[in-house]
């Protein structure tokens, strides 16, 4: 006896995030460039929407832990995946930092970022205030990059289908080529996804691009009930990478979508090619220690407490810190609250380390809110853009007093930082890229290209490589 679904007749379109979310999520962005390289060839041969390869916590990895240049490595995979769309994560006015950067240091760097090989730029803000995502889009476009703004999704009494829907056709009305819902915690349960994607397909015209994680266990549910609603993409992870905190799998999803309306059209021969090399990479980092078996498990709770993986481990890290592990759950029931009186901002870097960082301090000091983090008060003051909800006003008077609450674009109070930034590091910054390098890490970049530049055959290298780019 044969089941038959009724599916929309429409190939669905696959990005992997093999070379960047995928080891984000599972091995704390780890993952070197030599051990992607091997595998380039075949996945260039699949035929994804794109690969997600640099962008979120790539940047700061690679100089800080990996003594990598990550424009280097940009370059590198352009090289080495000349068929492939490659596709970055992008912080919006954050860019890949913590703080807001001037206009001028925005443009600057979706431009290097095009240069050097970025074709697909997701461009996210962690409040969904499209203000602080209007200059990076309108420099995406400029720069011919295609345009991806990111809805970031959560729930509480403010974030509703109508909510994220009106977002979406705002975007599209900014320029977007596709719109991603970015479902960074796997909150977004399956019946939910198909309803919402049915709905925003009615308002917007832009394909629409799922991004989820299996950490609550549904994410392949989730993807299977969107494609059934029309959804044009999905982020998908290959197997050795996939499951738990990371993205459901790419042959999982390839295998179940055969045969049917949507089916991807991938082979899963040469997706097993390139899983073969990622599975000895797993399993090596696994050896050193990088990748915690831990990442793999599911967790329902997180539907309770809306606290992403990386987040989790977080908050683990500072309760041990004050040797207050035993408060862990207290925390945990503390984050709902700490994020209704901060106005349910969605939790993503960088609101979920501030909400988290409060939790912990309500919690270990014996009395809620008794000390704010500087973060804390800047987000209620409205530095980091507009709060979706309503704050808790006898919470932001303790925090910030009698300080007058910015309304405007944030972006806007800033003067240009490109020229004072090229001054301050002409002894160590040979190109814009490093220049950019600096604005976005002042204490990583310095000494990571001092070191650089001081080993002549890594410089000569370099030079022999810039030459090819051009």
């Amino acid at each position: 006896m044969s089941f038959q679904v009724e599916m929309p007749k429409q190939k669905l379109y696959i990005t992997d995030t093999i070379l960047r979310d995928a080891h984000q999520s599972q091995a704390a962005t780890r993952m070197r460039t030599e051990d992607m390289l091997p595998a380039c060839e075949a996945l260039d041969s699949v035929g994804y929407w794109s690969l997600e390869c640099w962008g979120g916590a790539t940047f700061d990895s690679c100089m800080r832990f990996l003594d990598e240049d990550p424009w280097e490595r940009l370059r590198t995979l352009r090289r080495a995946l000349p068929n492939t769309r490659l596709q970055m994560l992008l912080r919006g006015q954050n860019l890949l930092g913590y703080r807001h950067y001037a206009d001028d240091v925005v443009e600057a760097f979706v431009a290097k970022s095009v240069e050097n090989g970025i074709d697909v730029i997701r461009i996210f803000d962690a409040l969904n205030d499209p203000r602080n995502i209007e200059v990076a889009m309108k420099a995406a476009k400029k720069n011919k990059a295609l345009c991806e703004p990111a809805i970031s999704y959560t729930t509480s009494p403010v974030h509703n289908d109508d909510y994220f829907v009106s977002l979406a056709v705002q975007l599209e009305d900014m320029g977007a080529d596709t719109i991603c819902i970015k479902d960074m915690a796997n909150l977004l349960l399956p019946a939910n996804a198909y309803a919402l994607i049915k709905k925003m397909k009615e308002k917007v015209s832009v394909p629409i691009h799922l991004h989820t994680h299996n950490t609550t266990g549904t994410g392949a549910m989730v993807y299977l009930l969107a494609a059934m609603a029309g959804v044009d993409i999905i982020d998908c992870a290959l197997s050795p990478l996939a499951g738990g905190t990371s993205q459901p799998a790419t042959e999982s999803m390839v295998a179940a979508l055969a045969g049917t309306g949507r089916d991807t059209g991938l082979d899963q021969k040469k997706l097993g090619k390139a899983a073969r090399h990622f599975r000895g990479v797993a399993q090596k980092m696994q050896d050193q220690g990088i990748l915690n078996p831990k990442v793999l498990r599911v967790d329902p709770n997180t539907l309770l407490y809306q606290v992403p993986g990386g987040m989790l481990s977080n908050l683990l890290s500072q309760l041990k810190q004050a040797n207050a592990e035993d408060k862990f759950e207290e925390v945990l029931r503390e984050v709902p609250r700490v994020r209704k009186d901060f106005g349910y901002p969605p939790l993503v870097t960088p609101t979920s380390q501030i909400v988290g960082s409060q939790a912990v301090l309500n919690v270990v000091s014996g009395e809620r809110y008794k000390m704010f983090p500087k973060e804390s008060k800047m987000l209620l003051k409205g530095e980091y853009g507009r709060l979706p909800g309503e704050v808790n006003e006898e919470v932001r008077e303790k925090a910030v007093g009698g300080e007058e609450i910015i309304t405007c674009r944030p972006a806007d109070l800033l003067e240009p930082e490109m020229e004072k930034l090229k001054e301050e590091t002409k002894e160590y910054a040979r190109t814009e890229e490093d220049v950019l390098s600096c604005a976005l890490f002042p204490q990583v970049a310095p000494e990571f290209l001092k070191k650089k530049y001081q080993e002549p055959e890594k410089e000569k290298v370099r030079e022999i490589r810039v030459i090819w780019d051009r």
